[in-house]
């Protein structure tokens, strides 16, 4: 029998925060309060959340026997034997049907997107992840399609330095979430086969690396759409948005970013930093 408590602990809702990136598209191009844009990019949501789930059911059922080895992964459902293998692939199964189903509300171009993402997902779960570097860059492509996600499920025009912002942006989030893991870990580290490739000064380079061209790439962004006249939102939006991602790095450095959403949810000072950048942003947007 599948248990409820089970199946929603493991679809990990937790973790749907990082679906948000979703509506960065519409939001950047000011266009998300729209009716033709509002629904495409909720549907978009609801669709990646029905597929990351999927994607963490598969993920936990082929590391079931190294979860059990970890400090924490060992009390996941899956690892700890209150939900079956079987029942947790047909869960998943019937997730990524809802999916597609909501993403063909969309645009053809969003479906093709999402069944991208399940495949990709899928390789990273079933091989890659245990191959360094791929690892990293499928894990920052998954955080990559969220982000353009919204813009094409809305038919929005994507920019080339915000698909620059995304990709390395999430590439940081990744380093440091491999950072964090290995200094949590330590000795550990074998329970995740590609950490035993890694060092703490080439995830520093790497995440440092990230960081800069997130930067320069979101004053680009921010210098281009800033307005001619008036308050430049878009400009000033530049400050919060640094002042976040050096918060973010704190916690990276303290190797506390195993779990990026814990630090979204927990961290109060980056949650008013992100607020203020959110508002900027806004403003600049709308053209106050």
């Amino acid at each position: 029998m599948i248990r409820a408590g089970a199946v929603l602990r493991s679809l990990r809702p937790k973790q749907w925060t990082k679906n948000l990136l979703v509506v960065a598209a519409p939001l950047a191009a000011g266009d998300l309060g729209d009716a033709g844009v509002l629904g495409p990019t909720v549907l978009a949501f609801l669709a990646f959340c029905a597929a990351s789930s999927a994607m963490y059911l598969v993920n936990d059922c082929a590391d079931v026997e190294a979860d059990r080895l970890h400090p924490r992964k060992q009390f996941r459902p899956i690892a700890a034997g209150e939900l079956s293998v079987r029942g947790a692939l047909l869960v998943a199964t019937l997730l990524f049907l809802v999916s597609v189903g909501l993403a063909a509300l969309t645009r053809w171009e969003f479906v093709l997107l999402l069944v991208s993402y399940v495949a990709v997902m899928l390789a990273y779960s079933l091989r890659l992840k245990h191959e360094p570097v791929i690892d990293l860059a499928l894990v920052a492509a998954g955080f990559l399609m969220r982000a353009v996600a919204g813009g094409l499920a809305a038919a929005i025009p994507i920019s080339d330095w915000f698909l620059m912002v995304a990709g390395f942006g999430s590439l940081f989030i990744v380093a440091g979430k491999r950072y964090s893991e290995l200094h949590t870990l330590g000795s550990e580290a074998g329970t995740r086969r590609s950490l035993v490739h890694y060092t703490d000064s080439y995830l520093r380079f790497v995440w440092s690396i990230a960081a800069a061209v997130t930067v320069a790439a979101y004053c680009l962004w921010a210098f281009e759409n800033a307005a001619e006249t008036g308050i430049p939102w878009h400009t000033l939006s530049i400050l919060p948005f640094v002042v976040g991602l050096l918060r973010y790095a704190v916690d990276v450095d303290a190797g506390a970013a195993a779990e990026p959403e814990d630090i979204v949810w927990g961290d109060r000072l980056l949650q008013g930093i992100g607020v203020i950048w959110v508002v900027a942003l806004t403003l600049g947007v709308l053209g106050v």
